[in-house]
């Protein structure tokens, strides 16, 4: 059975975003977003909610997944991996609301999910009346609509905090090391756009995925109501499923500015630097790699700590200079 995930005991009003830097564990916060006007409406009815969010949007086409019935709402890969089980749209968010209210009212109806859609761009006058006082204006919110649909388990490279806005959504989330006990798909084809997990959590007992049960034997899982929240560190995958007709959420994704440099690169270079460079060698080299990126790179100890301050090198505290250097050399090496 999956482990609860911790809830925040604190107050709200004392929470900053220096709260979340390091920290390595999911957290629920519970009414962080209470009294958005948007989840006001939407404890009062879908109608209240989806008019003034119809009054707040644009026009501007944000990205829409539409599925067949016979999907379950669950985003994923065609039969033979070829494509993917959805029809990809870019609409208004009001003609993805019209859908949904005419889905609602349907017995056996498609699945529909607005993706990732940048609040500023479709709906600017969002964020004057919605926000999270520690969220610095430079993070761009993002908002997600759909009716009963699922999104697979998956990771961000980025520190996310996720507000349910509309309806009530059940996260399940895995630490890093379950990755072997997910069957992810392709790294480099995925519906998402990160890679997701091929296991459905609804189906334990397929043959095709047996350490599924090892994966769900150590998740954690929440369901959150309009008004909650979530923290979800980098690199821990989450499976979402909303459960209701109609379910919105606004999240947040950030990188913090570690040594006065602003942590914008992705570190999936570096993962696709490895299956290039790395993953073709014999049992010793890699063994013999694994010493030396646990030395440079994943240790806690200074391994420049004998070398002279000005004699360090690319071991140097990162600047945006070095960061530009190593960049270069990232390059040459390619």
């Amino acid at each position: 059975m999956p482990t609860p995930i911790e809830e925040f005991q604190g107050s709200l009003s004392s929470i900053t975003i220096d709260d979340f830097a390091g920290r390595d564990r999911p957290l629920v916060i519970r009414g962080l977003a209470r009294d958005w006007p948007l989840v006001v409406l939407a404890r009062q009815s879908d109608a209240a909610f989806a008019r003034r969010l119809g009054e707040l949007d644009n026009g501007t086409p944000v990205d829409t997944l539409v599925m067949p019935p016979s999907e379950d709402g669950v985003v994923g890969y065609n039969a033979d991996l070829s494509g993917f089980n959805y029809r990809h749209h870019r609409v208004p968010i009001t003609q993805g609301l019209q859908r949904l209210a005419q889905y609602s009212r349907e017995h056996s109806a498609e699945g529909l999910a607005i993706q990732s859609a940048a609040i500023s761009t479709c709906a600017p006058g969002f964020s004057a009346e919605h926000r999270l006082p520690f969220m610095g204006a430079q993070i761009e919110p993002r908002m997600w609509i759909g009716n009963k649909v699922v999104t697979p388990a998956h990771f961000d490279e980025y520190y996310n905090i996720a507000c349910v806005v509309c309806g009530r959504r059940k996260f399940t989330l895995f630490a890093p090391e379950q990755v072997r006990n997910l069957y992810v798909g392709p790294l480099d084809f995925a519906p998402t756009g990160s890679a997701i997990s091929m296991a459905r959590l609804d189906r334990p007992e397929d043959p095709r995925f047996p350490r599924l049960k090892d994966a769900l034997a150590a998740a954690y899982d929440g369901v959150l109501e309009p008004g909650d929240a979530i923290y979800i560190p980098p690199l821990w995958w989450h499976h979402v499923a909303s459960l209701e007709r109609l379910n919105a959420l606004v999240n947040y994704w950030w990188k913090p500015v570690m040594d006065g440099v602003p942590a914008t690169r992705s570190a999936m270079g570096f993962l696709m630097h490895g299956l290039l460079s790395v993953r073709s060698l014999s049992p010793a080299e890699k063994n013999a790699w694994r010493s030396l990126l646990d030395y440079y790179l994943f240790g806690d100890e200074d391994p420049a700590a004998h070398i002279p301050d000005e004699k360090r090198g690319v071991l140097a505290a990162l600047t945006p200079e070095l960061a530009e250097k190593l960049k270069q050399i990232v390059l040459r090496q390619l």
